[in-house]
Order: C-alpha cells, then structure tokens, then sequence
C-alpha cells in the first residue's frame, strides 16, 4: 500500500514544537535559596514568610534514623559500602610478603 502523504520534515518538526523540556521554576527564599515555587525553602522552611517546617528536628530525625539503620546492619552483618568490605578483607602488604 502506498502512503499518501508524505510528512515533510517542516510539518513533523512543526508538530514536535511542543515536545520541548523546560527547566524548573526557582524563587528566592528570605534566606536566599532557591526553591521551587509553592513548596517550602529546604534550608530555612518557610513559606511565603511562614515557618512550616522545623528543619533542626528533621535533621536531627534522620541523622538518628541512619545511625539506627547503620547499627542494624553491623549487627546482622550485613556491610553498610565498600570502605568496610575492604577493611574486613586485610590484604597483605609488599612488606609482609617479603619478610615470608
């Protein structure tokens, strides 16, 4: 079967004119961040001037759920990265190899 119309580059780029991305939409915050508008400052949390979100407490949270999480995960032995997995495997150093 033949195609009866043929979409030339013009039209199909015509109808792709809406396809663009946009970046986000920044405010400046009364501290001088930049959020994300109708959303709370995450350095400062206020909103239009309101204090909304204790930012001290939630940092504090969630330093104590990691620390919470990292302790579980020694205790079952399971490894928290890579840093620890090689400090368990003690490779022998040239110096010691040479002393055998």
């Amino acid at each position: 079967m033949v195609v009866r119309m043929r979409a030339t580059r013009s039209h199909r780029d015509n109808r792709r004119s809406h396809h663009a991305l946009t970046g986000p939409r920044l405010s400046n915050c009364e501290c001088g961040a930049k959020h994300m508008r109708h959303r709370a400052c995450q350095n400062c949390g206020k909103y239009r001037g309101h204090q909304v979100v204790d930012v001290v407490a939630r940092t504090e949270r969630n330093q104590a759920r990691s620390k919470r999480k990292e302790l579980g995960l020694r205790e079952s032995g399971k490894s928290t990265g890579p840093a620890e997995e090689a400090a368990k495997e003690e490779k022998p150093t040239k110096a010691a190899k040479a002393t055998k």
